[in-house]
């Protein structure tokens, strides 16, 4: 595998039994140089993507006392809504990007969000553009479907029984979706459009536009993770890494828009349910003492407990008084009944 590059694999390859093999093979060989590979063969059409994009285009050029009509403040511990450009934090500083959040759409009768549970409740939707709200969360409806197939290439790159992250982790996966606008940035400049970041969880899925910008540490060095046409661009997370014992690692990435013009890029996170305990696969070797190497200086193996509680220490630190808020909540007492 060619270490200067991140390699694409083709999903629709895993329709046959000697194509499981091979991606899975793959797969494998992706998550451990780079814990990045693009997947072609997924089946989202290109025009359904153009339509995302246009609609998203248009929200972003909406003006800002618009856009501040569904503020994430008003999502509360659901963590959804729309957050403007320096609203977010990454390792303390402020990111050149705007976005909004959403996630699995639950009423107010779901009893994850009866019982308070951050990160679970309504979408905000805004009411201009038309058809936004329909579009979005098709969107994830597909999206995360691809994420169940991926997860099950996963499985088997790592000699497990296919449905292993389903039985696990995702028969209720935690999906947030996020859509970022990334403005055309002046130089010279010290602000990063995302700063050097691993995610979270287990998959990311993420659409880009044509722009460009995202950058990936791959052994040590920074190579570029252009767009590829009809191509999902994915990503290993902080708990695939734990779950492995770091045979996988979550890789280090950020953005910078050097292009003149806006960018957006749609991540959709495909993670283990709230309250899924993450335990290292048995029988993988020790994880090795990998502080040093991280861009934190932390090992998410000397992390235990529930993916609901890594999560709302970062939140915490991504966005201080929407963590606060959520921690509050879940200290409270909130569970899932």
């Amino acid at each position: 595998m060619d270490r200067n590059s991140i390699p694409i694999l083709d999903i629709s390859d895993f329709d046959t039994i000697e194509g499981r093999r091979s991606l899975s093979e793959k797969i494998s060989a992706a998550c451990r140089e780079h814990g990045f590979f693009y997947i072609a063969g997924h089946g989202i059409s290109e025009s359904f993507q153009r339509d995302l994009l246009t609609l998203s285009r248009q929200f972003f050029a909406l003006p800002l006392a618009e856009k501040l009509e569904i503020e994430m403040a008003k999502g509360r511990q659901a963590w959804r809504g729309f957050f403007p450009v320096n609203g977010e934090l990454t390792s303390g500083r402020p990111d050149l990007k705007e976005g909004i959040y959403f996630g699995s759409e639950l009423d107010e009768s779901h009893p994850a969000v009866k019982a308070g549970l951050p990160l679970h409740g309504p979408n905000l939707f805004p009411a201009h553009p038309e058809g936004f709200k329909d579009i979005v969360l098709e969107y994830i409806t597909r999206v995360s479907g691809l994420g169940h197939k991926i997860l099950r290439g996963v499985a088997l790159s790592l000699g497990l029984d296919e449905a292993y992250f389903e039985t696990h982790y995702t028969h209720d996966p935690l999906v947030l979706f996020r859509i970022f606008h990334y403005p055309p940035q002046q130089f010279p400049s010290t602000q990063w459009g995302v700063g050097e970041h691993t995610d979270y969880g287990l998959l990311t899925i993420l659409l880009q536009d044509d722009t460009g910008g995202l950058q990936v540490k791959s052994r040590g060095t920074w190579i570029d993770a252009p767009p590829i046409p009809d191509t999902f661009i994915c990503n290993i997370g902080d708990m695939l890494d734990r779950i492995t014992g770091g045979l996988y690692r979550s890789t280090p990435h950020r953005v910078l828009n050097t292009s003149g013009k806006s960018r957006y890029s749609f991540p959709l996170f495909f993670d283990p349910g709230f309250s899924a305990d993450i335990r290292r696969i048995e029988g993988l070797p020790a994880p090795a003492d990998d502080r040093a190497g991280r861009w934190d200086k932390a090992s998410v193996h000397d992390f235990s407990g529930t993916y609901g509680d890594y999560l709302l220490r970062k939140i915490g630190k991504v966005f201080p008084d929407l963590g606060t808020d959520a921690l509050r909540s879940f200290r409270r007492g909130a569970q899932l009944p």
